[in-house]
């Protein structure tokens, strides 16, 4: 009998046990259903937001990009880029690394290929190729994973899966070439280009465009380092063109530029009395230039690489992705600028002068040339 009972009580206390373990895995089910339901599904019906810790919107989608050789630090465009990805992933919750934003550094042109499709096997949702040189690597990447979104910036790809994200920088240089034109003193000036191509030309042709359209007479020298990441390349040209008596360059070399930079700030130093200026290209070079108390950067023009790269990101998160478009961003819209830190060296009659011309361009009034044929007959009609 005691037996009997024992067994009884112990396959009550075991149902019991059963019971109880079940309701314990529904609340838990019923609990993880309930996180769950931070998150929302978007009109495109991907589940992709929730909150983080710090209230922000998470989401699931995740951006990457490769550099070109320049580097993620180059104080041009790449930084730039980079700079617009960090702003997306703060405003939606993401950290750095591969399940948010990140990016691949290139050493060398055999990099490109390999670095995109290494994001693209991480299953990042965009890929952007940041500058012309990743052309190719972008089309054949994207080609290889028609399921992933890229963009590449300066270039053209004609992929379904890519948009192609052009700036007029051409403009922007317009207006910096009526700035250098209003500084210098010897009425003579120079432009240092990285790799000589249309995109680079592109800034060649709107500055002596903007130089000639305040005086004509003033001399424009042009030289190429054939490199966008040698500085000492850079600062060899600036060197040539200085003791020629230029005191006024404008670069759109990249890395390049560092050179430029460099030689300016040495001749500074070295005669605080002497008047030398460089203007810098895509981000606002106001730093590049600093010697203590005195700045040798004039200006800069400005490209937002980073608000299009923002921009983009956007449309890809909220479903709009412009895939196999181009997109353009100018003046109009704050695409491209030409910034007014140096508030001593850009003296209030410089700054309307270059509003003046900026509103006319938009206005339709002055067509800006993109090409050295255009310019040449552009300026033959000055």
């Amino acid at each position: 009998m005691n037996l009997r009972r024992f067994l009884v009580v112990f396959a009550l206390l075991l149902t019991m046990g059963l019971v109880l373990g079940a309701c314990g895995t529904s609340d838990e089910e019923n609990n993880g259903a309930a996180n769950e339901g931070n998150n929302t599904t978007d009109n495109t019906g991907n589940e992709n937001e929730g909150t983080n810790e710090g209230g922000d919107t998470a989401t699931d989608f995740t951006v990457g990009m490769v550099t070109d050789v320049g580097g993620v630090d180059d104080k041009s465009f790449n930084q730039s880029a980079w700079e617009g990805l960090q702003e997306f992933g703060a405003e939606h919750g993401l950290e750095q690394g591969p399940n948010g934003f990140d990016y691949v550094q290139s050493g060398g042109d055999e990099d490109y290929a390999p670095n995109l499709n290494q994001l693209a096997r991480q299953d990042f949702d965009l890929i952007y190729g940041i500058g012309y040189l990743l052309t190719a690597a972008v089309d054949e990447i994207a080609l290889q994973f028609p399921d992933t979104n890229f963009a590449i910036v300066d270039s053209v790809v004609e992929q379904p899966n890519t948009t192609s994200i052009l700036f007029k920088e051409h403009q922007g240089s317009f207006l910096v070439g009526v700035a250098a034109a209003m500084k210098t003193e010897s009425n003579k000036v120079g432009f240092v280009g990285g790799v000589e191509g249309d995109l680079i030309k592109k800034f060649e042709s709107g500055f002596r465009a903007g130089v000639k359209s305040v005086n004509p007479d003033i001399d424009i020298q042009v030289q190429y380092a054939e490199s966008f990441n040698d500085s000492a390349k850079g600062k060899l040209i600036a060197a040539d063109m200085y003791n020629g008596g230029i005191d006024v360059i404008y670069h759109a070399s990249g890395g390049t530029g560092a050179g430029v930079f460099a030689e300016a700030k040495d001749r500074k130093k070295s005669n605080p009395d002497q008047n030398i200026w460089v203007i810098g290209v895509d981000r606002d070079q106001h730093e590049e230039g600093q010697i203590d108390d005195d700045n040798v950067t004039l200006t800069s023009m400005v490209k937002r690489v980073d608000v299009a790269v923002k921009d983009i990101a956007e449309r890809a998160l909220n479903g709009d992705f412009p895939g196999g478009e181009i997109v353009e961003y100018g003046l109009e819209g704050n695409g491209v600028s030409v910034a007014q830190t140096n508030t001593e060296a850009m003296t209030q009659e410089i700054i309307d002068a270059v509003n003046d011309w900026q509103q006319k361009i938009i206005d339709g009034e002055v067509e800006v040339p993109s090409t050295r044929e255009d310019a040449d007959a552009f300026i033959e009609g000055l």
